[in-house]
């Protein structure tokens, strides 16, 4: 047998991407013009919203249409929080944001995990419509003269020499960026996580081995949607603004696009498929601003028709092929 490289080498194959992209991400922001930090924070803020719906559709099964109703209820909870108590506290507002989407989940969950497939769908489509038209109507959910909610501030960390500026904000949504992807990662791993993938594979056998299935997909089902109302929150004070646009069904198929351009069901797919989408959005509206939506589903189409398993099962087979080169034994 010949040693093709060190079992070092083959660690260090593996980890290296992971290091990259820690590295890049802190350090990589702090060097770039301001523009480009808000820029990398709604990337951020967007990845986070794309993990949530990949825990239900790439791990459960789900396809929803109304995800976007938990994004927006947990910015509209900081932007209604502002608006009539005048509290901008990021440690009221946080928490307040989590807690009413994790509940608009629990509702939407109830009702629309009575049935599944196709209906599942068009009965979440059919819920978040329901929520945008309340947001679009009901006036206590406007500021004066408009649909949404204006003038959001940057959150209140209670830090008196506290100067809000780009790049701080960058750091704050990376830091709990950092902590849903630990916390999916844990999720994904555990005993919870393979019963929601051997549901999406097969819901009957499960059923038969006495797994009770509703409430796993409950449970996930509220979970996702504490996840999507932290993105929302963090988006409400990063935009300093929220309407009901972000509860629609366009910005819930924001993060379907994301999920299977980068890949559903993995770690890191639903991150990478964000990054692809925002940094091509930003481009795109310098040369051709009217023309998103088009490019947005010429892409979509592209990765359906040829890249099914999404942009992280290639960059997967490059670095298990270097992994191979320089850490494996060949007999």
């Amino acid at each position: 047998m010949a040693a093709r490289g060190s079992p070092l080498q083959g660690l260090i194959a593996r980890f290296l991407p992971w290091i990259g992209a820690g590295l890049v991400l802190g350090i990589l922001p702090a060097l770039l013009p301001s523009y480009v930090q808000s820029i990398c924070t709604k990337f951020l803020i967007f990845a986070i919203f794309a993990t949530s719906f990949d825990l239900i559709y790439g791990h459960a099964g789900l396809l929803s249409l109304g995800h976007a109703a938990f994004f927006g209820a947990g910015g509209y909870a900081v932007g209604v929080l502002m608006l009539h108590t005048g509290i901008t506290s990021f440690w009221i507002g946080l928490p307040l944001g989590i807690v009413v989407a994790a509940a608009i989940a629990a509702f939407f969950g109830f009702i629309s995990l009575r049935v599944s497939g196709m209906y599942f769908l068009l009965v979440t489509f059919a819920l978040a419509q329901l929520l945008y038209s309340v947001a679009w109507n009901w006036l206590w959910l406007n500021s004066p003269g408009m649909q949404g909610i204006a003038g959001i501030p940057l959150p209140d960390l209670g830090i008196p020499s506290l100067t809000w500026n780009t790049i701080y904000f960058y750091y704050l949504v990376l830091v709990f960026f950092c902590i849903c992807f630990y916390l999916v990662y844990r999720i994904m791993n555990s005993p919870f996580g393979y019963a929601l993938r051997g549901i999406r594979e097969s819901e009957i056998r499960m059923q038969a081995l006495g797994y009770n299935t509703w409430l796993y997909k409950f449970i996930i089902f509220v979970v996702t949607g504490a996840f999507a109302g932290l993105g929302g929150v963090l988006f409400a004070y990063f935009n300093r603004l929220i309407s009901p646009v972000y509860l629609g069904v366009g910005t819930s198929f924001l993060p379907m696009c994301m999920v299977i351009i980068g890949g559903s069901g993995t770690r890191i797919g639903p991150v990478i498929g964000a990054m692809v989408i925002i940094f091509v959005e930003y481009f795109s509206s310098l040369v051709t601003p009217e023309r998103w939506p088009l490019i947005l589903g010429g892409a979509f189409v592209v990765a359906i028709m040829y890249a099914r398993g999404g942009i992280v099962i290639y960059l997967s087979r490059f670095w298990k092929q270097i992994g191979y080169r320089h850490g494996s034994i060949e007999g």
